[in-house]
């Protein structure tokens, strides 16, 4: 067996070992599914809660999420609510000007801004938390809309008082806007419906996701705080919280709803960051998970849990050694070759039963499944270059700021021209592209002479892996590109793109001649 194919088949085999961590957690599931962890209100006496508002430059949204916190059904005189507001532009203006109506309503609400971003989301959070006045505080990003009954809900579980966080359930304001959205919830849906239902329910570590939860204010302290050395705050506060001592809850039924990001580069930049954070949290705290005094089941899952992300920089070898596999003198038949089908077949199968059993929890037909499913195994390659970077940087410690994910006030529905036109207008808000768009693209092209390789050998069991790979990189590249023809074409860099594509197409068409 030549180098390549060992390293290749390496990866195979660590996918794999992922993927069956993936089928341990939907056994799981299904042994906790019906399990209910919403406490009884019973006579439980309402703890003074702090809702925390984190805002920077958010004007689309940030006073649609203003008013939700202050139409929920709390008592006033036990709820403050600070909207933390590190924002550069007319977003500081709007929230001021809410703020003043609110109080004339006897409202507790506070402005509080800060002139700089040192610690970006974190840092926030924690000048706020030295001026709040709440036992519990609750948390929500600008992009959610929470429920009016959220806080009587949420702050049940913390009649124990054992209990650190309580974790509330994703809905999705604009699932049906786009295949992009759909596709970005049903993500989520997994990690909400499975995988949270299964940790929790079972005693293993599981995470705040940042917003729509509520913390005990003295958890947040005795766990050291907010940190910002990493860019998954929520992980790693989440991590240090349970190691102390504390129990997580987690409500599946109550669900709160966000804005999904409408665009792909948005969208690629949240996922680098989530993926990124992912991992300098397993470089800053694994060690200790696995040297502490924890049951064996917990410190496994951990490993899993934290270091999922290295999936993606698995992915990447298969990406750049199929092609040169399938060229590589062998026969389809030989036990090895054998062997990696295997191993791709189940790791396919263990994502698709994931992904069907997510969406069968979150009340989605088996035949919409089915239908997208292609779709979303194409996506979850096509971003392997985006977040296999991502994991590259954090293992090597290379430092990134917090980049927000850009709303745009999207509701349920259709996307309407308004909130098209907004964004047109308004490039400051959108995620910036990235010249790895170039090398999306260049995969592309490198997998559709993959796939004729293939079908002019008769290598066919590999054309429909090879297409999903194809498909995947194409349209996450060009939809990345599509999102910013008019910037590509004002700065210059569609030219240069082109010619790397160009050169890309040439050298694949040589190699494969």
């Amino acid at each position: 067996m030549t180098p390549t194919l060992v390293i290749y088949s390496a990866a195979v085999a660590g996918l794999a070992l992922f993927g069956l961590h993936r089928l341990g957690l939907l056994l799981l599931y299904f042994r906790v599914r019906n399990q209910r962890t919403e406490a009884s209100c019973g006579d439980q006496v309402l703890p003074q809660v702090t809702v925390q508002l984190p805002v920077y430059n958010e004007r689309h949204v940030a006073g649609r999420l203003l008013m939700a916190a202050a139409r929920m059904d709390y008592p006033r005189d036990l709820l403050e609510i600070q909207v933390l507001d590190d924002s550069t532009d007319d977003t500081q203006r709007i929230l001021e000007r809410l703020c003043r109506r609110l109080r004339r309503l006897d409202i507790d609400v506070h402005h509080i801004h800060r002139a700089d971003r040192r610690g970006y989301k974190a840092g926030a959070l924690e000048a706020g938390l030295a001026q709040a006045r709440g036992e519990i505080v609750a948390v929500f990003d600008a992009d959610f809309v929470p429920p009016t009954d959220f806080l009587r809900r949420i702050v049940r579980p913390f009649s124990d008082p054992k209990v650190g966080m309580v974790q509330a359930r994703w809905g999705h304001l604009n699932r049906e806007s786009s295949l992009l959205t759909q596709l970005q919830a049903i993500f989520l849906d997994g990690h909400f419906h499975i995988e949270h239902v299964a940790r929790s329910r079972t005693g293993r570590f599981f995470n705040f996701n940042g917003t729509a939860g509520a913390w005990r204010k003295v958890t947040i302290e005795e766990a050291g705080g907010w940190q910002h050395d990493t860019l998954t705050e929520d992980l790693d506060l989440s991590y240090r919280a349970q190691m102390a001592g504390w129990r997580f809850e987690y409500l599946e039924d109550l669900e709160t709803d966000a804005e999904l990001p409408v665009d792909m580069n948005a969208f690629k930049a949240q996922q680098h960051r989530w993926a990124k954070g992912s991992v300098q949290t397993a470089r800053k705290l694994l060690p200790r998970v696995l040297h502490d005094d924890l049951p064996w089941r917990v410190k496994l899952e951990a490993l899993f849990h934290l270091t999922n992300n290295l999936t993606y920089l698995l992915m990447l070898i298969p990406v750049l050694l199929w092609v040169p596999t399938l060229k590589a003198r062998t026969q389809p038949d030989e036990p090895w070759m054998i062997a990696l089908a295997v191993a791709m077949g189940m790791t396919t199968l263990c994502v698709l039963a994931y992904h069907i059993t997510c969406q069968r929890a979150a009340g989605r037909s088996m035949r919409e499944t089915i239908a997208v499913l292609p779709a979303l195994l194409s996506l979850g390659i096509g971003l392997s270059v985006n977040n296999g970077r991502a994991v590259i940087e954090a293992l090597v410690g290379h430092e990134s700021p917090f980049v927000r994910t850009p709303k745009y006030g999207v509701g349920a529905g259709a996307i309407d021209g308004d909130m098209w036109r907004s964004l047109r207008q308004s490039w400051r808000y959108a995620a910036a592209g990235h010249w790895l768009t170039w090398v999306e693209l260049a995969f592309a092209v490198y997998f559709a002479f993959g796939v004729a390789f293939a079908i002019s050998n008769e290598r066919f069991v590999a054309v429909p892996f090879l297409l999903l790979f194809m498909v995947g990189f194409a349209y996450v590249g060009l939809s990345s590109l599509g999102q910013r023809v008019d910037r590509l074409l004002s700065t210059g860099s569609l030219a240069a793109g082109g010619a790397l594509l160009g050169f890309a197409v040439w050298a694949s068409g040589v190699w494969a001649g």
